[in-house]
């Protein structure tokens, strides 16, 4: 009680607060703009806090987290277009909701979900760091992969209309991250002597092309909507937003369920947001007596992936704080802040430290809180960008596009790449192909190449995948959610050819 007593007098100190509140306006605003990721928002962060305690300027650091994974939705929704690679599966259902004239309802869904998904995560980080960080710590190459199989069958249940096509973009992904440098070796494969190759393509790079270009392209198709000034989207500026948090708290299951998805993946060191995202709206979809209705404007499809997305905020820390593992790049800066200030992180960090931990633990709570303020807030004027016109929306993003990509490694070669990607990905989405399945591949392969051939080289018996209970358990749950999507499309067709025949006689 003590150091929970001292945590939380040194959290609410008029300077610490400020200072939260300022670093969760600037993880929203970084986040909502396409390249500018949450962990490029918290290196930004990091030289600042070096004249601050050290459990404040962790505290400011946190803020800018969590406001970070609740602000790519907001360009997920208003443009289709993922601010971060934790909210690619927001696009899915937040922008055809937005397009049906609710964007403020898509918006107001995501924000509160992500809310409801930090403040769940961190019930769970208070209550179950330790056991859960030992659990973690257990996995071994071999379970991390099997994981990574189980998280790639969710292409099955992204494919789209056609099985074929869904499972080929899945497979372009896949070869798109075998580009560059052998990730344990480092050495050239795949370049075809081509210099700007040789580097790889980096994922954000294709993720912005993937989405953004090709969305940005597809929208000034019809010439006589941009000279109009149409806008992307539609609707009403004024909402309920208090009416829309009733709707996800009616929605209790998902809501838990994809928390509780968040917490354990981002657990698992080097799993974060992006997996937990997909991996939460596959499992809402699954799970839904209307699976047919997502892409489309669901409302679940939101929630789960806002709630698992920024539920892997307070899963990251679990291993931080139980083990001293970080379990993302943004824990491993964490990490290296308190380093800086002489403190030890390790097991022993609760012991030592307690004041600091618990201090987290309230940061946590106060910069949710912060998020939904600020986000309730600036929700009429981030809606204000579903009025801009087509005209003068489309220039601008395509500028932050390119300037996000070149920030990334400040190489003039990934904005070629980022045309090339652009137009590949324009013509893929224009021969009916679901770009989903793609950059789910670009995500996990690199994942789960590197954890097979450290497994294999670990130890070269290939048989325990399958006698390690862990791994094998991924290995079942990728079997059978196979074939729970291949059951779900023949039961499509077949729905769609009898409405077909129907109306043949």
């Amino acid at each position: 009680m003590e150091d929970f007593l001292s945590g939380l007098t040194q959290i609410f100190t008029l300077a610490t607060l400020v200072y939260m509140l300022a670093g969760s306006i600037a993880g929203i605003i970084a986040a909502a703009i396409p390249g500018f990721t949450v962990t490029m928002a918290i290196v930004l962060t990091l030289p600042l806090t070096f004249t601050m305690e050290p459990l404040q300027g962790i505290a400011v650091m946190l803020s800018v987290y969590v406001g970070g994974y609740t602000g790519g939705l907001i360009s997920a929704a208003l443009l289709g277009i993922p601010g971060t690679p934790s909210s690619v599966a927001t696009t899915f259902d937040a922008f055809p909701m937005a397009r049906k004239g609710e964007p403020g309802r898509a918006l107001s869904l995501g924000v509160w979900a992500s809310f409801f998904g930090t403040v769940i995560s961190t019930v769970v980080l208070i209550v179950a760091a330790p056991p859960l960080a030992l659990f973690a710590v257990k996995l071994g190459p071999w379970e991390y992969f099997s994981l990574i199989v189980f998280a790639l069958t969710i292409v099955a249940s992204l494919v789209g209309d056609s099985v074929i096509r869904g499972m080929l973009a899945g497979l372009i992904g896949l070869a798109i991250s075998t580009v560059g440098p052998d990730p344990m070796m480092g050495r050239p494969r795949f370049d075809f002597g081509i210099e700007m190759l040789q580097a790889g393509l980096p994922f954000l790079v294709v993720l912005i092309g993937i989405f953004a270009i090709s969305q940005l392209a597809s929208e000034v198709e019809n010439k006589s909507e941009v000279r109009s000034g149409n806008a992307l989207v539609t609707g009403a500026i004024d909402f309920q937003t208090w009416k829309v948090m009733k709707e996800v708290l009616m929605r209790p299951v998902n809501l838990i369920r994809s928390s509780i998805v968040g917490v354990l993946i981002g657990a698992l060191p080097g799993a974060g947001g992006s997996i937990a995202n997909l991996v939460a709206y596959d499992q809402a979809k699954r799970a839904s007596k209307d699976p047919d209705s997502f892409g489309k404007g669901n409302p679940d499809g939101v929630v789960a992936s806002e709630a698992g997305n920024s539920a892997t905020a307070g899963g990251g820390l679990i291993p931080l704080i139980g083990l001293g593992i970080p379990g993302s790049a943004v824990d491993a800066i964490l990490m290296a802040s308190l380093m800086v200030h002489g403190i030890s992180v390790g097991p022993r960090l609760i012991m030592d430290h307690g004041d600091l931990v618990y201090g987290m633990f309230i940061a946590m709570a106060v910069a949710s809180l912060l998020m939904l303020i600020v986000s309730v807030l600036s929700m009429r004027l981030f809606l204000r960008v579903a009025t801009v016109p087509k005209w003068l929306i489309v220039p601008v993003v395509m500028v932050c596009c390119v300037v996000g990509s070149f920030a990334l490694n400040n190489r003039v070669t990934d904005l070629y790449l980022l045309g090339f990607i652009g137009v590949a990905g324009y013509v893929l989405r224009a021969l009916g192909y679901s770009l989903a399945p793609l950059v789910l591949g670009v995500i996990l392969g690199p994942i789960a190449e590197t954890n097979l051939r450290r497994a294999l080289m670990t130890d070269g018996d290939p048989t325990l995948f399958v006698t390690r209970p862990i791994s094998l358990l991924f290995l079942v749950a990728a079997v059978l959610s196979i074939a729970w999507a291949i059951r779900g499309h023949l039961k499509q067709r077949n729905k769609a050819k009898r409405s077909s025949d129907a109306a043949a006689s």
